[in-house]
């Protein structure tokens, strides 16, 4: 009899174990509202999340205005400076800019020479020379040429040294066109180098304090391919610095600035707080799934699947802590932005643009708690996994076709000229973009790779459109009959199957005093004292 009592008492014990094991698991499952039918705990969580996506937007327009500034700052500097230094420069000509006789490349030179002596007299903005000390820097010019080498075409003979020789020389011009005259046939490029300085004052107006600039800019003479054509081009490499010494009266710059930084201050303990809250949430997580591996281990004597343990690590929470981090580290850089520690104006908006992204991205979660919206977000995380081995196995096809379409059409072709732009043409074919001129556009001028382009195209198109698009859009559709039925009631897991025996709602109240009664079942050898 005492052993028929301790049987029964044994399997209540067991039964209320796995009924508290199932309202544990099915508690954290629930949204933050169910959450406080469930338990009465306010959802502090979201709230702090959906704060922060309002603060964090509100930094994020801030530093892009800011930011915009200097980038307006930049092209236009580079646009003075092409017509500055350039001969006869016409906006949007940079393409087709180029001199073909010896004569124009020397006026050319000689023309960059005057206006860099003339730059006081002729620029409308701020502009300055380098100074090293007390003086000024000057401009350099780099010639590359081959050593020695006598050309004769018309004879099909010539003798080369393909030693490369480098040299460096002032802007004095009588030496300066004496090496060219002299070299000319062997000349492979020059580069004309000098710094500029700047400051940007438009931000002053904006109550923020101004950036020094140094522009070096670099006018290259491209004659590599010595085909009678030397392409020109003008280039700027931009550092922003700190300047040295500063006044601004009438404006409120150093006010506005605090402000700033307080506020950066607040986003930064705010990311810090929903991080430290998701970690928790996280590693909790993690701990239920241990204890639901060894409850099934004890009494299922089974292994939980591996689909099953990714149910208890919310995606979610990881992207909340990626973008927590990238946020914080963006704020602490646009702070010393702010008081000019740093210029890293690029870096910043980097790890800005893309906190505030996944902070956006993670606005989907909350709707998901709506029932319609529910599947799409569903069926987006269920089919990930087999879309992301699928984009695998399609990929290896379509880079053998962006170097086939590389090597073979790409000297009859403009969009096939780079690995870079074959793949930005293969995949607006995929989209149905550009399609006719990419057909259209292909040489004729060798019948063997015309007919070639043809059958490279057609198959790619049939392959890509027909084919792999068909098969992707079929994973999906499978993911979604899946997730429909799941939402009609039908567990198609063994954790969804364990849970679905748990019919306790969240305003039961049987949640509540569960935290209790899950201690006395971990912490109680004898089941007898529960």
């Amino acid at each position: 009899m005492e052993e028929s009592t301790g049987t029964y008492e044994g399997d209540v014990w067991a039964q209320q174990k796995h009924q508290a094991l199932q309202r544990k698991i099915k508690y954290y499952f629930m949204n933050p509202c169910e959450k406080f039918y469930a338990r009465g705990r306010k959802p502090w969580k979201l709230c702090l999340q959906l704060v922060k996506i309002v603060i964090i937007t509100i930094q994020l327009v801030s530093f892009g205005l800011s930011n915009q500034m200097v980038v307006t700052f930049k092209e236009e500097n580079l646009q003075t400076f092409k017509h500055l230094f350039l001969k006869d420069y016409e906006d949007g000509g940079m393409d087709t800019y180029a001199v073909y006789r010896q004569a124009d490349t020397y006026e050319h030179i000689d023309y960059i020479i005057q206006q860099y002596r003339l730059l006081h007299n002729t620029t409308v903005g701020n502009h300055e020379y380098e100074k090293n000390g007390t003086l000024y820097t000057p401009l350099e010019l780099c010639q590359a040429y081959y050593r020695n080498g006598t050309i004769y075409p018309g004879n099909e003979t010539f003798e080369i040294d393909a030693d490369v020789q480098n040299g460096e020389h002032n802007y004095f011009l009588n030496l300066l066109c004496f090496l060219l005259r002299n070299r000319a046939q062997q000349m492979l490029s020059v580069n004309i180098n000098f710094v500029l300085k700047a400051i940007n004052l438009q931000t002053v107006r904006h109550r923020e304090l101004p950036d020094c600039y140094d522009f070096t800019v670099c006018i290259t003479f491209d004659n590599e391919a010595h085909s009678g054509r030397i392409k020109i081009d003008l280039d700027t490499d931009v550092e922003i610095k700190e300047c040295r010494d500063w006044k601004v009266t009438g404006a409120s710059a150093f006010v506005n600035m605090t402000l700033t930084v307080l506020f950066d201050c607040l986003i930064i303990m705010t990311c810090i707080t929903s991080f430290s809250l998701c970690l928790r949430s996280v590693i909790s997580g993690i701990r239920l799934q241990q204890e639901y591996r060894q409850y099934c281990r004890s009494y299922t004597l089974r292994e939980v699947p591996w689909s099953d343990k990714m149910e208890f690590v919310n995606g979610w929470y990881i992207l909340i802590i990626a973008s927590d981090t990238l946020v914080i580290i963006g704020s602490i850089l646009k702070i010393e932005i702010q008081t000019k520690v740093l210029t890293s104006y690029d870096v910043c908006s980097i790890f800005l643009g893309t906190g505030t992204m996944f902070v956006w991205i993670g606005v989907v979660r909350y709707l998901g708690y709506f029932r319609k919206y529910n599947i799409l977000i569903l069926t987006l995380r269920a089919a990930f996994p087999n879309v992301i081995r699928f984009i695998c196995c399609a990929g290896i096809i379509y880079i053998s076709y962006c170097f086939c379409g590389w090597i073979v059409l790409g000297p009859y072709h403009e969009k096939f000229r780079t690995l870079n732009t074959v793949s930005e043409c293969l995949f607006s074919l995929i989209n149905g973009d550009d399609m006719f001129p990419t057909f259209k556009d292909m040489g004729h001028k060798s019948q063997l790779v015309w007919l070639f382009s043809r059958i490279y195209l057609y198959t790619f198109v049939s392959l890509f459109i027909y084919m792999v698009l068909s098969l992707f859009i079929t994973i999906i559709t499978d993911t979604y009959d899946t997730i429909k039925q799941q939402q009609n009631g039908v567990p198609t897991s063994d954790l969804q199957k364990f849970l679905s025996e748990c019919n306790d709602l969240p305003k039961s109240g049987v949640y509540r005093l569960e935290e209790d009664k899950n201690c006395c079942v971990d912490c109680c050898a004898d089941p007898r004292r529960w």
